[in-house]
């Protein structure tokens, strides 16, 4: 939060995502296996959706957007892991 506070000064916005479950090899012998039903929205994410959440995160429509962690999950909470 003091590096936020601090930054922000300077105009620099610090944020942080938090992807889910993302179709990638690091996942890729879990999900034949994997009850989807813990997710909420019922899918794996893509990259192209983290990569989206990061984006506007970079753009003008987040200008207002400090010290905010996004989770994008597909509604599953943190703390959850895989299995």
């Amino acid at each position: 939060v003091v590096a936020v506070e601090v930054l922000a000064a300077h105009g620099i916005r610090i944020n942080t995502v938090s992807p889910g479950m993302t179709n990638t090899d690091l996942v890729a012998d879990v999900v034949p296996t994997f009850d989807f039903s813990k997710i909420p929205l019922g899918r794996i994410g893509e990259p192209r959706e983290i990569a989206e959440a990061v984006a506007w995160l970079l753009g003008d429509k987040a200008s207002y957007v400090s010290g905010a962690n996004l989770r994008v999950a597909g509604g599953r909470p943190p703390g959850t892991f895989l299995g």
